[in-house]
């Protein structure tokens, strides 16, 4: 063949400073298009990205899963696809049996937000608030099923607090409307949230990554008040099943290599991501773990499938 090729998919993906799907131009097409360049220059031949739109995700995801494993054919996974699995219960794949990870390739934290007039300036304030007064703390977010929604009811299972859900049609409503003070509380993605934190329009409580992150160094994690939180969006590259070992070690090179340069790793960081790298292995385990997270998480929310 004459070149590889990335098929990216219609996740509804939360990583981008808009309210786009996985259409040009939202976060995950924009890290697609970054590694595929990349991806060019280690490889020393054409990477080319398909964006396929629809279902979900799941035109594109099948699509990939059905092709021959000749690692020609990628694709690329991201936080959003333990979700649609995890909500519907027949799809056209399997996540794990029909796709061999090559490498984790990025992640992007989330941001804790509070209006300034709540009455928390960190994670443990903001917790015995809403204990003292219980269901009266409002948050927003994306709508039901949505990363933010799903991020704050593991937040608030793991804290004992209630708080009411106020769900918006995006996470730029659910953002003006906490900067409004409209709800009190959002937990939202870097490019959405740190522009109004260092405004003085919102207070960052804690940021979702299990350790601080580049992208804001100066906010804790969450998990330093509520130890075992994390919550965090990622992307990474998968092959067909049956691709042979020695073609999933070439591509896991070539990746790797390609998220060292500085100006891949500038331009991630316009997405509110961080790059990671990995071996398959360590890759396939972190799918699993986060398939059975979102599980949990969707039936503390109570999500149905529509």
């Amino acid at each position: 063949k004459t070149a590889y090729e990335i098929v990216s998919r219609d996740w509804s993906s939360d990583v981008c400073s808009s309210d786009l799907m996985n259409t040009p131009g939202s976060g995950a097409d924009i890290v697609t298009r970054l590694i595929a360049a990349k991806m060019s220059e280690s490889l020393g031949q054409q990477v080319v990205v398909d964006n396929r739109a629809g279902a979900s995700g799941n035109i594109g995801a099948e699509i990939a899963a059905r092709a021959a494993p000749d690692g020609y054919t990628l694709a690329m996974v991201t936080s959003q696809q333990p979700n649609v699995v995890a909500l519907f219960d027949k799809l056209p794949y399997d996540l794990v049996k029909d796709f061999a990870p090559v490498s984790l390739l990025a992640s992007a934290p989330y941001f804790m937000i509070v209006h300034p007039s709540v009455a928390a300036v960190n994670v443990k304030e903001l917790v015995a608030l809403a204990k003292s007064k219980p269901g009266t703390l409002s948050y927003g977010s994306a709508g039901a099923g949505s990363a933010p929604h799903l991020a704050t009811e593991v937040f608030r299972n793991m804290t004992g607090i209630s708080l009411l859900h106020v769900p918006y049609k995006g996470t730029t409503p659910a953002l003006t409307d906490t900067m409004a003070g409209q709800i009190q509380l959002s937990v939202l993605v870097a490019p959405l949230a740190l522009p109004a934190v260092k405004a003085g329009k919102v207070r960052a409580l804690g940021v979702t990554s299990i350790r601080r992150t580049a992208l804001a160094p100066e906010i804790p994690p969450v998990a330093e008040s509520v130890p075992g939180y994390e919550w965090s969006g990622w992307y990474g590259l998968v092959a067909p099943a049956r691709t042979s070992p020695a073609i999933i070690a070439k591509l896991n090179a070539g990746q790797n290599e390609a998220i060292k340069s500085a100006e891949f790793k500038e331009r991630l960081a316009g997405v509110g991501a961080e790059p990671i790298g990995s071996t398959p292995e360590v890759y396939g385990a972190h799918i699993k773990t986060q398939l059975d997270k979102m599980k949990l998480a969707i039936k503390l929310a109570g999500v149905k499938a529509d």
